[in-house]
């Protein structure tokens, strides 16, 4: 296995790139608008995954406010890439995705190693129930939604021959050599917990039978605006990047590993709307972070991936990485540091960090989940 890893401008820039090149995969993801012009009819590799990312994207030579690109050349593995618009059903989106996805790689019938996920956000957790009733649920699932560079709507998804804004890209991996993963937060719980006793979806309107806005003000002493009465939302995705929700979902070894929800907006009538589903029932911690531990965390998150498939000593072809958007935009300024970890965990082997609104992962013992402000890599050896 061989991996090119490269930057660009531009999608017709980085498809220029590969021309001459024997690929057998390649994924891009950068900037909406520097993906804007050629991402309606796409020219390029047979297995194309691509999709927008918030402000650009990073690999190994550093951030650029343009595309990056990954491709692998493997002609003893088999790879597949399919795109489905969602429409009124993900879950049965995703499913069909899969499938074609397994019957590009002419592997129909066969578990793949892991699945690389790319989607427009609102339904991730339907899409996760989707891919898992094609390919069952010991299958990894690594990803991040779409993103663009204002939560304006601007993203989409996109293979050789199709976009779309409402969309799911799934492809299926069956590389030749060792692939591992790692999926985690850089977050603390705080003292600060209570139970979603009303919600809908993803909007939470009562933790312990308050105003779940109430609720969430008090425990950050603050830190979250008051909304305008005069407003119905107002947007807290910056003010909450510190101060997600998180929930516990498992335990490594004593210690209680949790997923994270983003709150997004904060709504005139106390309710809260995040960026994943939480139900009724559920109990939330308020977490805490800095921007040290997210720019540290990029780095750790590498090198569990690396040793956690044993391939510490070993090697390495290069890594995909998943870098959430609004931890992203809290550290923009130090990228510069984010990327020196990566590096040194990796000993300077190619890779390619999407910056996404939505992650999703494999948990031990927790399967495959959709979170926020998560950080995940595959290392390919």
């Amino acid at each position: 296995m061989k991996v090119f890893v490269e930057q660009s401008p531009d999608l017709s820039t980085a498809l220029s790139l590969l021309k001459g090149r024997a690929t057998d995969f390649v994924v891009i993801h950068g900037n909406c608008t520097a993906m804007e012009r050629a991402a309606h009819s796409v020219a390029g590799p047979a297995q194309l995954h691509g999709a927008t990312s918030c402000r650009g994207a990073m690999t190994h030579a550093g951030h650029t406010e343009g595309v990056g690109v990954f491709a692998i050349s493997d002609p003893d593995g088999a790879y597949g890439t399919a795109l489905e618009p969602m429409s009124a059903d993900p879950r049965a989106a995703a499913r069909t995705a899969t499938l074609r996805a397994l019957a590009a790689a002419d592997r129909m019938g066969e578990r793949p190693e892991m699945v690389w996920l790319s989607a427009t956000p609102g339904a991730e957790e339907d899409l996760l129930a989707g891919i898992e009733d094609a390919i069952g649920t010991d299958v990894p699932i690594i990803g991040g939604s779409a993103a663009d560079n204002s939560i304006s709507a601007e993203w989409f998804v996109f293979d050789r021959q199709n976009r779309s804004g409402d969309g799911v890209v799934v492809s299926v991996l069956f590389p030749s050599a060792p692939v591992s993963f790692a999926y985690q937060n850089g977050y603390s719980p705080t003292g600060h917990s209570g139970t979603v006793t009303q919600s809908s979806g993803r909007r939470v309107f009562e933790i312990d039978g308050r105003p779940a806005l109430d609720m969430y003000r008090a425990w950050t002493n603050g830190a979250i605006p008051q909304p305008d009465i005069s407003e119905p939302e107002t947007a807290i995705l910056a003010e909450s990047t510190l101060w997600p929700l998180g929930r516990e979902v498992g335990q490594l070894g004593s210690v209680p590993f949790y997923l994270l929800a983003h709150p997004a907006v904060a709504r005139a009538d106390g309710s809260i709307d995040l960026f994943a589903t939480v139900a009724t029932g559920e109990k939330l911690t308020l977490m805490t972070g800095t921007k040290d531990g997210l720019i540290a965390r990029a780095g750790r998150v590498a090198s569990l991936a690396r040793s956690s498939g044993q391939l510490a000593a070993s090697p390495i072809s290069g890594a995909l990485m998943v870098y959430c958007g609004g931890c992203m935009l809290s550290v923009q300024d130090r990228l510069d540091e984010v990327v020196a970890g990566v590096n040194d965990a990796l000993d300077g082997a190619p890779f390619l960090g999407t910056f996404t609104f939505g992650e999703q992962g494999a948990l031990i013992r927790a399967g495959n989940r959709h979170g926020n402000l998560m950080i995940s890599c595959i290392v390919f050896g």
